[in-house]
């Protein structure tokens, strides 16, 4: 049976390909810490492999003989919320049924009937405090999805897990792994009387922090080539720079392009077909515009006002300055989240190429079906696009409507931006591709268009870069920057037919007669033009 590209649930090797779990983390360190009875975290963003990970640390424990090791998913307890009674007693039955899985008897199943009658508040600690008892070997215990769990219910979790840490190993968990989107240390929870308490003091017994990482480029190579291997279908070594562009090794989102351009795409299905980065790319646009489930949780976290917070000031390129008053809590939330990156020395950034098509294009998703606009009314005779007509068109619009259609944005500092990105994009609809390139601090938002003017890979494209950026000082060295900043791009990106900076000016004290023109500049031995808006 042909194995298949894994997006939904923990990874199965025989049904799925797969890069061995156990190798994605150190497992040194982490076998060192349970040797030293510790208790500690293991956090990653959403639909990375933590599941599947920590099922084969499970699997690998029993397998050596030293532990009783058992898994245990809380997320059930997220729909009663601060209904401790129901988390705790919900918490209790899980960890039965997984530990008599594990233990082959009925032992766990028996030992959960006698702490029936106890408080919630002691019934869980007391739960691990007769299974540890009853082991024959010391108990490991993994509990995923820990931040799943909100509140008072929470709070009653970790406090139990640590009112027994001083009784391991005879009498309680010698190890724990609380694995969840997050580290406990930034959880900030509100319990039901309104008091906020941070997970460090509700979990102070914590000796480490551990981060699932993203597949390498190696690792995304060695997966597609499990396909390969297995049908005989080959990937054009073009495809894997634009993987990694594309995803930066997301997991899901490394398994979902290969899968929607292997089977979804079904023509693709006929294994003596080629991969091509035009297939990939198609790949990525089904993906984006279906909006599957990854993708959808993304959208719905945009909605949050500490989300926009973070997002926001990175789409409209402000510098850190005007953006010196994010919480730090609510980059951390965002990073967590796998929405952005944080590197050392470098301003933070969205996290990958689909993210940052993601996003402005949900951000301007009503504002684009609002836009009528036909593609063939800006195509030349050979199919490339007339940008010069096409802008022209734009300033038009802009004027009309730049003030209302602003005011719809929930990202109101990077409107001008997210306006042009949305009208581009019905352009482009019909036959092309936008990149975007943004962040903290470059005070600029960069595209490039891509249009293929003959059908298939490897034809000729039309790239034209486009440089947007808000008027917020002098205006002459405002456009001096801005075409060394657009020659720059130019170069960068290669084979450019042409460059345009656009420059917003919100200040409001011009009339759109001085504010809309357009002019061809000479900078780094090529024209540029030059829009007002």
């Amino acid at each position: 049976m042909e194995r298949f590209f894994n997006t939904a649930g923990p990874n199965i090797a025989a049904d799925s390909y797969t890069i061995d779990p156990l190798s994605r983390f150190d497992l040194d360190e982490i076998l060192l810490l349970i040797r030293q009875k510790r208790y500690f975290v293991l956090h990653a963003p959403r639909q990375t492999g933590k599941t599947s990970c920590m099922l084969a640390l499970r699997d690998y424990l029993n397998a050596s003989g030293d532990y009783v090791a058992v898994y245990v998913n809380v997320e059930a307890g997220q729909a009663a919320r601060n209904d401790v009674d129901r988390v705790i007693g919900a918490t209790c039955d899980r960890l039965a049924q997984e530990a008599r899985i594990i233990t082959g008897n009925n032992m766990p199943l028996q030992a959960r009937e006698e702490v029936k009658a106890n408080k919630s508040d002691s019934m869980l600690s007391t739960y691990l405090q007769l299974l540890a008892e009853r082991l024959s070997k010391p108990m490991m215990l993994i509990i995923d999805e820990i931040d799943a769990l909100v509140g008072d219910s929470l709070v009653s979790v970790l406090r139990q897990l640590r009112a027994g840490y001083a009784n391991r190993p005879d009498h309680f968990p010698a190890s724990v792994i609380l694995c969840g989107v997050r580290d406990v240390r930034d959880y900030r929870i509100v319990l039901s009387n309104q008091d906020i308490i941070t997970g460090g003091s509700a979990f102070n017994i914590k000796a480490k922090s551990l981060r699932l990482g993203n597949f390498t480029k190696e690792e995304i190579h060695e997966l597609y080539m499990q396909h390969t291997r297995e049908t005989g279908q080959r990937f054009d070594e073009g495809c894997f720079p634009m993987v990694w562009e594309a995803t930066e090794g997301q997991p899901w989102l490394v398994n979902a392009l290969a899968r929607e351009v292997t089977y979804e795409i079904k023509e693709n299905r006929d294994r003596n077909v080629v991969i091509t980065p035009e297939m990939m790319f198609r790949a990525q646009e089904n993906l984006i515009y279906r909006r599957d489930t990854h993708i959808d949780i993304l959208i719905d976290k945009l909605k949050e006002p500490r989300v926009r917070r973070v997002i926001e000031p990175i789409l409209a390129g402000s510098d850190e300055a005007e953006d010196g008053l994010i919480p730090t809590d609510d980059v951390q939330y965002v990073a967590d989240m796998g929405l952005i990156k944080l590197e050392r020395g470098k301003p933070r950034r969205i996290a990958c190429g689909i993210y940052r098509e993601v996003i402005p294009r949900e951000l301007t998703w009503t504002t684009q079906d609002g836009l009528v606009q036909e593609p063939q009314w800006y195509q030349r005779p050979d199919g490339s696009i007339d940008m010069e007509k096409l802008l022209i068109d734009f300033q038009q619009f802009f004027r009309q409507n730049a003030d209302s259609w602003i005011g719809r944005f929930d990202y109101a500092e990077a409107g001008p931006q997210l306006l042009l990105q949305a009208f581009l994009q019905r352009i482009v609809n019909g036959g092309g591709y936008i990149d975007r390139e943004y962040g903290l601090g470059r005070r600029r938002t960069d595209l490039l268009i891509r249009k293929p003017l003959t059908d298939g890979y490897g034809g000729p494209v039309q790239r034209i870069v486009l440089e947007l950026k808000i008027l917020r000082g002098d205006i002459q060295k405002t456009i001096e920057k801005g075409l060394a900043q657009t020659s720059d791009y130019m170069d960068l990106v290669g084979n450019v037919s042409e460059g345009h900076f656009i420059l917003f000016d919100r200040k409001g004290d011009k009339t759109w007669e001085e504010r809309l023109w357009h002019e061809t500049r000479h900078f780094g031995g090529r024209d540029i033009t030059v829009w007002g808006m």
